[in-house]
């Protein structure tokens, strides 16, 4: 590259890494917790184990359970239903509203087999929501989601723009360079690009899938304008169903239809995140590979006609495979762990650049890029601001 190219490859790294920076170290921050989750909850959180499941054992009634959660909750209605992926657990959701606001829904939990009620975990604070919330919207809701996503885009810009002006800085050093006798912002910054170049294929799939995850709401929303008009259309001008169907029913009907699927969650009938006339039963593969790839089955709560979707379009397929790889949560414990050293690793990188800057030195560092694009002899003391 010349070096105006590298100049201005230069500025871009730094006015997006100072426009994303704070965020960023809270994002890192908030998410540490948020990759052990299920650790976390576990510790400060603990539940009521379900009994061990015999040979054979049956699925217990699920519409017993839903009104069983009801007489517990008289004032709220079933939201949905979700299957522990750990445990025989089945978790009945109840809400105020089609559209509840964080911590309305409270949750009944059932053992799967059995069908005893095992805990109704107390409402309130929770930790982990609020780690999350904060990680992904900064309460700020819809409008909170899609700036995190700006950040995260800044962020991987940052990352590019970054690695294309490390040759020019550590042309004349080997790779890892680290000055232990230098002066402290020579330090900083070989640190700041020995930590940065070791994390560079992490923090981009990190930073790329954080961008995908904002956008989802207003991409399930886009789904949804595109697909379910088409499937209410025979409805239209029907009155809205008062009785619902048996979920029992709706449930057997999807896995004797899809039997290399395996339900994972049911919406109940809501006219804000599904269709108000029918069960949204989601199904998932049962193989490593094909478990994060879902496909939503609509159920008429009236007939109990069944409607598959013909699974997600390709945006929600990348959304739903981008989640894991944000968190790190699909390879168990060891991979957590990887995951929690890059993410320590990567604040290191945040906090020495923010050093680089407030310490900056008065000569352009554009200048100096000149010099070492040309291969001129480079002082020991040249920096980055």
């Amino acid at each position: 590259m010349s070096a105006r190219t590298v100049r201005a490859w230069y500025r871009i790294h730094k006015w997006t890494s100072l426009a994303c920076t704070a965020f960023l170290l809270m994002a890192c921050v908030t998410g540490l917790p948020l990759i052990f989750s299920d650790e976390v909850t576990a510790l400060i959180e603990p539940h009521v184990a379900p009994a061990p499941a015999l040979a054979g054992a049956t699925a217990a009634s699920l519409d017993r359970m839903v009104v069983e959660a009801q007489a517990k909750f008289p004032s709220l209605h079933p939201f949905g239903l979700s299957w522990d992926e750990d445990e025989p657990r089945i978790f009945v959701n109840m809400s105020p509203s089609a559209e509840p606001k964080s911590g309305e829904i409270r949750s009944v939990i059932f053992d799967v087999h059995t069908g005893r009620l095992l805990e109704i975990p107390k409402g309130g604070f929770s930790l982990l929501e609020f780690l999350l919330n904060l990680h992904r919207e900064l309460f700020l809701g819809l409008l909170g989601e899609l700036f995190m996503g700006l950040m995260a885009l800044s962020f991987v810009i940052s990352l590019v723009s970054g690695a294309l002006v490390y040759g020019p800085f550590m042309r004349r050093l080997s790779f890892g360079t680290y000055r232990r006798g230098a002066v402290n912002r020579i330090r900083w910054f070989d640190l700041h690009n020995l930590l940065g170049i070791v994390t560079l294929t992490w923090a981009m799939v990190v930073g790329a899938t954080g961008v995908m995850n904002a956008l989802s709401t207003p991409l399930f929303g886009l789904w949804r304008a595109q697909t379910l008009p088409k499937i209410l259309e025979p409805y239209r001008g029907n009155p809205v169903p008062s009785h619902f169907g048996s979920v029992d029913s709706a449930v057997s009907k999807v896995s004797a239809a899809l039997p290399q699927m395996k339900v994972s969650s049911v919406l109940f009938p809501n006219e804000v995140f599904g269709s108000p006339r029918h069960y949204i039963v989601w199904t998932r593969g049962k193989t490593p590979v094909t478990s994060r790839l879902f496909t939503p089955v609509l159920v008429d709560v009236s007939t109990g006609a069944m409607t598959v979707s013909g699974g997600l379009p390709w945006y929600l397929r990348a959304l739903e495979l981008s989640r894991p790889l944000h968190f790190g949560d699909y390879g168990g414990l060891p991979l957590k762990i990887i995951w929690a050293l890059f993410d320590v690793a990567l604040i290191a990188v945040l906090v020495s650049g923010v050093y680089l800057w407030l310490s900056r030195r008065r000569a352009s560092v554009e200048k100096e890029l000149d010099r070492l694009v040309k291969l001129e002899s480079v002082p020991e003391g040249v920096m980055a601001q």
